[in-house]
C-alpha cells in the first residue's frame, strides 16, 4: 500500500500481451505502491481489454482512448480520480494521454507518451519525427503548473553511454526540448552518472528509452526515481520493458475506494 503522503508514478510497457501474460501483469500491477500507472505499448487487444475492464470493475480510474488496428497507445491507471489532462497531441493522439489528478498542493497533471519506433525507411523515420514535432507544439511548458511526462519515449539522452550512431538529430532534439521547455529529467537529476538500461537488445546492448521528465516546481518534490528490472529479467518476464519509478513527495486527495482488481478475494474491503 503506498503512502498517503506521497503521489507515486509508475510507467510500465506492457508490450501488447496475450490473455495469460496480461493476467500475470495485472496480479504485478495491482501490488504495485504507487497509486498511478502509465502503461505504454497497448493496442485494442483481448490482453489490454482484460486490464482495462479489471481495474475498472475494481473502481481504479482508467483512461485508455483504442488505437486503431495495428496501432499503438497509452493507458492510465489510478486510485485517484481523474479528470481529463492538458495535452492534446493531433496526430496519433492515442499515444499521448493525460490526466489531472489532485493533491494537497493543487492539481497535477500525468502525461503518458509511447513514442513511435522506426527502422531505417523514410516513412518510419517521418512518422516518428512527426509525432515528436506534435508533442513538442502540444505538450504544455513544465515552467508553470505541477505535471509529469513519463513513458516509453524511444529516444536516447545525448550523452547516452554507449553512443548509438543510428540515432539521428531529431530524436537528440526532442530529449533537449524537455530542458529547454522547463522541464527536469527525473532519474538523471538524481543520478548524474548512473548507467541504468530500460531496454536490452539481443546482443546485451542497453538503451534508456523510458523517461519522466518532471516540472520546475516538483524537481524538489522528488523522493527518488529509480528503474524497475524485475518485470524485464525475471525468469518468466512479464514485458521487454524495465518499469520506471517516480517518487513525489506531495499528499494526493480524492483517494477511490478501490478492491482487488485480480479477485483473490472479491470479499475483502476496500484497498483505499
Amino acid at each position: 500500500m503506498t503512502s498517503q503522503g506521497t503521489v507515486d508514478v509508475l510507467t510500465f510497457n506492457l508490450n501488447n500481451p496475450g490473455l495469460e501474460r496480461a493476467e500475470r501483469q495485472l496480479a504485478y500491477l495491482a501490488a504495485r505502491p504507487e497509486p498511478v500507472l502509465v502503461l505504454t505499448e497497448t493496442a485494442d487487444s483481448a490482453g489490454c481489454a482484460l486490464l482495462e475492464g479489471r481495474f475498472g470493475e475494481a473502481g481504479y480510474s482508467v483512461t485508455f482512448p483504442k488505437p486503431e488496428r495495428g496501432e499503438r497507445g497509452v493507458m492510465i491507471v489510478s486510485r485517484l480520480a481523474t479528470r481529463p489532462g492538458p495535452a492534446a497531441v493531433g496526430y496519433l493522439p492515442h499515444r499521448a494521454v493525460s490526466v489531472t489528478v489532485d493533491t494537497a498542493k493543487g492539481p497535477l497533471d500525468v502525461i503518458g507518451l509511447y513514442v513511435p519506433s522506426r527502422d531505417a525507411t523514410e516513412v518510419k523515420k517521418e512518422r516518428k519525427r512527426r509525432f515528436l514535432e506534435e508533442c513538442r507544439y502540444a505538450l504544455p511548458s513544465g515552467l508553470a503548473s505541477s505535471r509529469i511526462v513519463l513513458g516509453d519515449f524511444n529516444v536516447l539522452e545525448p550523452g547516452h553511454k554507449p553512443k548509438y550512431k543510428f540515432f539521428q538529430r531529431f530524436e537528440y532534439d526532442f530529449y533537449d526540448w524537455f530542458a529547454k521547455a522547463g522541464y527536469v529529467d527525473a532519474f538523471r537529476s538524481l543520478h548524474p552518472e548512473a548507467l541504468e538500461y530500460s531496454w536490452v537488445g539481443r546482443t546485451g546492448d542497453g538503451y534508456r528509452y523510458d523517461h519522466a521528465h518532471v516540472s520546475a516546481s516538483l524537481a524538489a518534490l522528488m523522493r527518488g526515481c529509480l528503474y524497475v528490472h524485475g518485470p524485464r529479467t525475471m525468469s518468466d518476464r512479464l514485458t521487454d520493458h524495465s518499469a520506471l519509478a517516480v517518487q513525489l513527495a506531495v499528499a494526493p486527495t480524492g483517494l477511490l475506494p478501490v478492491t482487488d482488481p485480480t479477485g483473490a478475494d472479491d470479499s475483502a474491503p476496500a484497498l483505499f
